[in-house]
């Protein structure tokens, strides 16, 4: 093909040939954008191949095809790899990601917190290489069907520079090669005015956080809007709902969403550079892949319970009818009249729900009328259409007579409902002990699984019913309690402890439940209790001989859940009995960490009375105290210089003092305190920037008095060359500047 003569240079140049003949269509793009996998021959390896689109001319084909082939030497981690060209017909071929865009993953995936924010990083992470470069790299065409997943969700974005193909410098038709690219969410306002100036660096900024607004809600910006309606909106100020963020949000997310509205800040000066931006995410990333940071706790559960059965109520529309006059008499109570008005065709009758007579006279708790209708030839077993038998509706209400008469006239024990719900699961569940007795007795299976996996046994050891926990026991051969439900893997002791049922875990214990039992997660019964603040349980596991320093799935032992949520009483149990004081989690935090990342002061100290390190020193480097400090949690801070935490101390990424976090995050009590324990007011981060500095950047009038009067020096430099006061004017901090420039003609 001569349009790729004099393009590829020593890119890598691919025949058909080169590939094997098995193409398979992966997407079907915007202006014949098509992409498919294929698989190169020589290389084993299988690549993307996107055509490029057929309807340009040779002279634009051979311009796409020249810039692909500098972008081919653009390489990094985050970075989609362009390997070469393809020549029949022109495309590009790529590193292929076997999840497709990010775009089509929201769509079909439910993300964890910490994969939102671990996403959210590695695009800021390639857009800080991108706009590295000398001169910078623009993409302009940033949005979440240009970031590419691979196999472990991992994030790469693709089409980087390629938009220079066909810009112009007239801003119309720039406008028009972004609209027709379905790009109208994440065009910034300022390139619908009439500025002459071409789009720079925070063209892509804005961008980027309408991607982090997709990543973080998993929902389409302007739903439904025209681009007319779209440009009038943004230009006007108005910018996708924060309303839409899912309610179970971590704390996090609220300095993620911070990050995201400066991005999307009307005027381009307000938006943070890519170099600022990935310095807060990765802290944040960091943060919430720490355990616990995502509510994902096993204890804050709803109850396992299906949904409650409907009663069999009368339905009006039937009231005229002879069976409506029937059901009448029964929701009357005139069970004689009731009785004597029956004939055979009314007890097979069907009710909306498909409810039978029989279903309606068990409800009415009249066991004669049961009876009766029973003689007339109603089916005992069948079921309503959400599968609710009559012996179900029984134990439901506790209608023990009519239950055995149930069971003498055939009625099925081990008969389910839509969810495998047995008779014996719902009378296990309500703690009704007779039942559970006459069920058995009437050969119900003692440890049925419903459709999750849950025994009646777990269900009563969930909802605390000691008695019917006996009951099913004594029925149940010896070893049949460490049957485990099939979605989480646990036993009923886990069960139990979970939900803080001391007396029950006493029974389980004392019946041989194996107390270091894991479940899916590798999470022991003492890893639920302490993650759950349940004291009595703990004090019975720990005295009953339970491993106390064992890991689960996340790398936590049970003293590093009790210190995330605070669990002053848990700790001091857990260390009197033997737990290591400092363990670390695979990322490297201890309980004291964790402790001071939630802000538990009290559980602070008591970990540093039994032996935890204030300093020890987590992922980069980070002590409790620079957690403390950039989460503005003034109390954990005076907790942990109370205990004698170093605070001057930097961590190892850019050489960040506790005082520049705790300046930076413009928490004023934590300046203080640092102060007066002897906080290094001018020390310089990796960027030369001291506290004063940050201070100043942040428009903190208070802290800036604080570092003054304790000999916070004006006249130092940060890397760029700029003095506090130079950084307060350039960023409009009116009052702070003032202050500066009071402190300087002093």
């Amino acid at each position: 093909m001569d349009c790729l003569d004099g393009a590829s240079g020593t890119f890598n140049s691919f025949r058909k040939d080169d590939f094997e003949t098995d193409w398979i269509k992966v997407s079907e793009g915007r202006r014949g954008h098509s992409v498919y996998r294929v698989k190169l021959k020589l290389w084993r390896e299988q690549c993307a191949l996107k055509l490029i689109d057929p309807s340009l001319s040779p002279h634009s084909v051979h311009r796409k095809l020249d810039e692909a082939s500098q972008m081919s030497e653009v390489k990094f981690k985050y970075l989609v790899t362009i390997y070469g060209l393809y020549s029949e017909p022109a495309a590009l071929v790529m590193e292929y990601m076997c999840k497709g865009s990010l775009d089509n993953l929201l769509d079909t995936h439910m993300l964890m917190w910490a994969k939102k924010f671990q996403m959210i990083h590695e695009v800021t992470m390639a857009m800080n290489y991108l706009h590295s470069m000398r001169p910078a790299l623009l993409h302009l065409n940033l949005k979440t069907s240009n970031v590419l997943v691979d196999d472990h969700l991992h994030v790469k974005v693709s089409d980087y520079g390629l938009i220079d193909w066909e810009q112009c410098l007239d801003h119309k038709k720039l406008m028009e090669h972004l609209l027709a690219r379905g790009n109208i969410s994440y065009i910034p306002p300022e390139t619908c005015s009439q500025c002459p100036e071409p789009p720079g660096t925070m063209f892509d900024v804005y961008s980027f956080a309408i991607v982090m607004w997709e990543i973080l809600t998993q929902q389409k910006p302007h739903p439904g809007c025209s681009v007319t309606t779209v440009l009038v909106q943004v230009s006007q100020g108005k910018r996708p709902s924060i309303d839409m963020l899912p309610e179970d949000k971590p704390p996090e997310c609220d300095q993620m969403v911070g990050i995201m509205q400066r991005c999307w800040d009307k005027d381009p000066r307000g938006r943070p550079p890519f170099s600022d931006t990935v310095k807060k995410t990765e802290v944040l990333n960091e943060v919430l892949r720490m355990p616990g940071a995502v509510p994902s706790s096993p204890s804050s559960q709803k109850p396992h319970s299906p949904a409650v059965p409907e009663l069999p109520v009368i339905p009006p529309g039937h009231q005229s009818n002879k069976e409506g006059g029937i059901l009448s008499l029964l929701s009357q109570k005139d069970f004689e009249c009731f009785r004597q008005s029956l004939k055979r065709e009314h007890a097979s009758a069907s009710f909306p729900d498909d409810n039978t007579l029989l279903h309606y006279t068990v409800e009415s708790g009249d066991a004669e009328s049961v009876r009766h209708v029973l003689s007339l030839g109603a089916e005992v077993n069948r079921p309503s259409s959400k599968g609710y038998t009559p012996l179900i509706i029984a134990v439901l209400h506790r209608r023990h007579d009519i239950a055995a008469l149930l069971l003498q006239r055939g009625a099925s024990v081990t008969q389910g409902d839509g969810d495998q719900w047995t008779a014996l699961h719902f009378a296990a569940q309500s703690g009704d002990d007779r039942s559970v007795r006459l069920l058995l007795d009437g050969g119900a299976v003692a440890d049925a699984k419903e459709s999750a996996g849950w025994t009646p046994l777990h269900l009563a050891c969930q909802n605390g019913h000691e008695t019917a926990a006996r009951v099913l026991l004594s029925r149940l051969p010896v070893g049949a309690e460490g049957a485990r439900e099939e979605a989480q893997g646990r036993t009923a002791l886990h069960v139990a402890c979970v939900y803080g049922h001391d007396s029950l875990a006493k029974l389980l214990l004392a019946r041989g439940a194996d107390r270091d039992a894991a479940d899916r997660g590798l999470s022991t019964p003492l890893h639920l209790a302490a993650e759950g603040g349940r004291n009595a349980v703990v004090r019975r596991l720990v005295k009953s001989g339970a491993e106390v320093g064992g890991a689960d799935a996340r790398g936590c032992t049970p003293l590093h859940l009790a210190a995330l949520n605070g669990h002053t009483g848990i700790c001091r149990q857990l260390l009197s009995n033997g737990a290591a004081p400092d363990p670390r989690t695979p990322q490297g935090w201890t309980p004291v960490h964790l402790a001071t990342l939630r802000g538990h002061g009290d559980t602070v100290l008591q970990l540093e009375n039994q032996g935890g390190s204030v300093d020890a020193r987590g992922p980069s480097g980070w002590t409790p105290l620079h957690l403390a400090c950039h989460r503005g949690q003034e109390g954990a801070v005076a907790k942990l210089l109370a205990a004698n935490a170093d605070p001057n101390v930097a961590e190892d990424g850019g050489g960040w003092t506790p005082l520049q976090l705790a300046c930076s995050a413009a928490c004023f009590p934590s300046v203080l305190a640092l102060l007066s324990r002897g906080a290094n007011v001018n020390a310089a981060n990796r960027q030369k920037a001291t506290p004063l500095h940050l201070a100043a950047l942040c428009g903190c009038a208070p802290v800036v008095k604080a570092l003054l009067l304790n000999g916070a020096d004006g006249r130092l430099r940060n890397s760029s060359g700029c003095t506090a006061l130079s950084v307060a004017q350039s960023h409009g901090r009116i009052e702070v500047a003032a202050l500066l420039l009071k402190e300087c003609s002093a």
